[in-house]
């Protein structure tokens, strides 16, 4: 008997699994996928090709369950099956295609763009959120998902953004606060789009005071009058004992430019005064500024914020840095008595009775 070929022993093999049980069916499924996981000793492409007609048969015969757990397998697989992932990777079930799409690497970026046009926004938000997304990818994404996809888009570092795809989320960030937010936040965010963002922000629609600084050019803004600041207090005041100035509105406050809102807020929850605050937001130097902030309890993402925005430019890689390893290793306790009480309330006096001096000195 002269023996089979290999292509004809696939064909016996695929027509079996057509007409066998669904029960024997999960089994030979699962022998599979054992097959597959175990065989880091065999060469992987020549098994992924040999099964892979096979598994497609099974996965047109199984139950959801059963592709669920194809799918979770075959995501971890360094080399899959061909058909079979593509196959999966489309499918109209989330709970099958999006650990595929989320931490497959054997799916090829044009396979992604191409399921990206054409999948709901579950799907997108899993290949949003992949370890790596190349500029191509980020610019389907960017075309043909919702605001959900790019925020998710915006805060994976592993994103990779072309001019066009900043040009895209910039021009969606001027009509959406949360959005333009994730952008400045974003270390990799050009000057030129935050200048862009910072510049057409659009007006605070609450009652609070709003900026006398123009956040638009790189230039020190001028300091608001103590009427701006006695205008902001009530508000701000009224927020903190809400519960409400917290992270997120203090955030907003820098990205918008609204300086008044910015320093009194940050007195009242440091306990500072103004005065205070307002030597560290003007000093060259970042370390107060991030001591107030850090006495203030606010996370280094707002740290961030409002470090990047005070002078509408942004921080250097090297001052970023920086400020991080200070915020970091900051204690609490020490950060609220310095800038109540110790070195910075110190320097901030001297500052003051110099001025008053000379301006003294200039009467006479």
């Amino acid at each position: 008997m002269m023996a089979n070929s290999p292509a004809d022993i696939l064909v016996e093999l695929e027509d079996a699994v057509a007409t066998c049980p669904l029960d024997r069916c999960a089994r030979i499924l699962s022998g599979i996928l054992q097959l597959l996981t175990s065989s880091r000793d065999r060469p992987q492409e020549l098994l992924a090709g040999v099964v892979d007609g096979v598994l497609l048969r099974l996965a047109g015969r199984v139950e959801a369950g059963a592709l669920i757990e194809i799918g979770a397998t075959i995501a971890e697989l360094t080399v899959a099956p061909p058909q079979t992932l593509r196959r999966l990777a489309s499918h109209n079930d989330p709970d099958v295609a999006c650990p595929i799409l989320l931490k497959s690497q054997a799916l090829q970026t044009i396979d992604l763009e191409t399921i990206a046009m054409s999948s709901d926004e579950p799907q997108q938000l899993a290949i949003a959120a992949r370890k790596r997304v190349e500029p191509p990818l980020a610019e389907a994404l960017i075309r043909v998902g919702g605001r959900a996809v790019h925020l998710a888009l915006i805060a994976n570092p592993g994103a990779r953004f072309s001019d066009a795809a900043y040009v895209a989320l910039a021009e969606k960030g001027l009509t959406d606060d949360e959005l333009m937010k994730a952008l400045a936040l974003r270390p990799d965010t050009p000057d030129t789009v935050m200048r862009k963002l910072l510049s057409a922000s659009p007006a605070p629609k609450s009652g609070i005071v709003r900026s006398q600084a123009a956040a638009a050019a790189p230039i020190v803004p001028k300091l608001p009058c103590a009427a701006a600041y006695a205008s902001a207090r009530p508000e701000i005041v009224a927020l903190n004992r809400s519960g409400k100035l917290n992270d997120s509105t203090v955030n907003r406050f820098a990205i918008r430019g609204e300086t008044a809102n910015l320093v009194t807020a940050l007195s009242v929850l440091s306990g500072a005064p103004i005065e205070i605050v307002e030597h560290v937001m003007t000093d060259d130097d970042c370390e107060g500024l991030v001591m107030a902030c850090r006495a203030s309890r606010l996370n280094w993402q707002t740290t961030l914020a409002i470090l990047s925005n005070r002078c509408g430019t942004r921080l250097s890689f090297a001052e970023r840095e920086r400020a991080q390893h200070i915020f970091e290793t900051l204690l609490l306790s020490t950060s609220q008595w310095t800038v109540r009480w110790g070195e910075i309330a110190a320097n901030t006096k001297e500052s003051s009775r110099g001025n008053r001096g000379a301006n003294t000195g200039g009467s006479r």
